[in-house]
């Protein structure tokens, strides 16, 4: 008759441990059923639920381990399992499975502490933790740091509307972004990234800085906090903006494109992404000439954004076919999906403003970047406390692996 055993190894981590260990029940046929070990400042914690398949030789194993962790200076401990116990952990896969992502400048105790509390209310259980940035020195700060950690979760919330409300009010307090997501298939298969423009790639509002030149600045501004609020038609405010930029002659449009500065990270997004062999576009309410610099700067496979009308050298206050608002981003990602023969749930689309919220919501993973309060509301997951490469350790990408494909693609593009 066969027992099944959990053995939990600590202490300083050293090379070939795992073979030593591994090696002993190998000696007596053992088949491992589970297997798992995390390793923090050269201390490792490994775990292995093992099959005996003759329990005679139980007693053996026993001396075998503790002896071999004694030698290695390490803490060896081996318990039974009983048959109902390993049975209901086997039933128990089957529960619901979610990715909670804490990530900021830097993460604390008291962050970290506060949002386990609200897991563990919840009657959901951690099953593993991971650190997807690198190592922090505390000698020579990163003039851009950032900390991010990932939970995966099982068991069904209590209350899921209340603990999205609870996460994101640590999140506004706290300074840092909490998402939340159902791990599934599509987690780790997203194939599409598309981007809203304004605010989200670069760090303006283009409209509003062309209304500054064309001396409406005022006038088109409060036109555009209010749409971007919600509080007004996507279409019409923007026509009612267009109309005011009529006169503004088409060199001042090429010399602004030139000086709008992209927003952190977007280079480095971009490149990994690309290099990920994600393809990734660009859905924006804002204009086309802009599009196509940041098409050209970032390699962005898709973009569809507004033509201005432009006769003689000149603005005329009007624009080049349908406006492409909320509802016409959403047609587009799912025109895009389906051009890529990929699903919705393979798609990932983030942005700042309300006229985003149709993308995001339909998309696989749906991100609220820099957001205004309505957006940041109905969105699952946001990005506020870092730059837009934030994005990566949403997606699951460790930093070295981040740091590892933007040299390969860089090196690649040499060649």
């Amino acid at each position: 008759m066969s027992d099944v055993i959990l053995i939990s190894i600590t202490g300083r981590d050293r090379k070939g441990l795992d073979a030593k260990f591994t090696g002993i029940l190998a000696a007596y046929d053992v088949n491992i059923l589970d297997i798992g070990q995390a390793v923090i400042h050269d201390h490792i914690s490994l775990g292995i639920l093992a099959e005996i398949p003759d329990s005679k030789d139980f007693s053996e194993i026993f001396k075998d381990m503790l002896f071999e962790g004694h030698n290695m200076g390490l803490e060896v401990d081996i318990k039974s399992i009983t048959p109902d116990n390993y049975e209901k952990w086997v039933h128990a896969q089957g529960k619901e499975r979610r990715i909670i992502t804490l990530l900021g400048r830097t993460l604390s105790a008291q962050q970290i502490s506060a949002v386990a509390s609200i897991i563990a209310e919840n009657k959901l259980n951690i099953d593993s933790i991971s650190r997807l940035t690198g190592r922090i020195s505390i000698t020579k700060p990163q003039s851009n740091p950032r900390a991010c950690v990932q939970l995966s979760v099982s068991g069904k919330p209590l209350n899921i509307l209340d603990m999205r409300k609870r996460f994101m009010e640590i999140s506004q307090n706290a300074g840092i972004d909490i998402s939340f997501h159902v791990d599934n298939i599509y987690r780790k298969n997203r194939k599409l990234v598309v981007f809203d423009m304004d605010s989200t790639l670069i760090q303006a509002e283009v409209i509003v800085e062309l209304a500054k030149l064309a001396g409406v600045g005022d006038q088109v501004n409060d036109i555009t906090e209010s749409a971007m609020r919600g509080e007004i038609d996507f279409q019409e405010s923007f026509r009612q903006r267009i109309a005011l930029l009529k006169g503004l002659p088409e060199e001042q449009l090429v010399k602004l494109t030139k000086e709008l500065p992209l927003t952190e990270g977007a280079d480095l997004v971009t490149k990994t992404l690309k290099s990920l062999g994600y393809k990734i576009g660009i859905l924006s309410g804002g204009f086309r000439f802009v599009g196509e610099y940041l098409q050209d700067r970032l390699g962005f496979d898709y973009m569809y954004a507004n033509e201005l009308h432009i006769e003689n050298g000149v603005v005329t206050g009007n624009v080049v076919g349908d406006i492409i608002d909320g509802d016409k981003k959403a047609t587009l990602l799912r025109q895009l999906a389906q051009k890529e023969n990929i699903a919705l749930e393979q798609t990932i689309a983030v942005g700042d403003g309300a006229n985003d919220l149709p993308m995001i919501s339909i998309a696989g993973l749906g991100v609220a970047f820099n957001a205004k309060p309505i957006v940041r509301q109905k969105a699952s997951n946001a990005i506020s406390s870092v730059g837009l490469d934030g994005l990566l350790y949403l997606i699951g990408i460790h930093d070295r692996e981040i740091k590892e494909e933007v040299m390969h693609a860089e090196s690649y593009s040499r060649e």
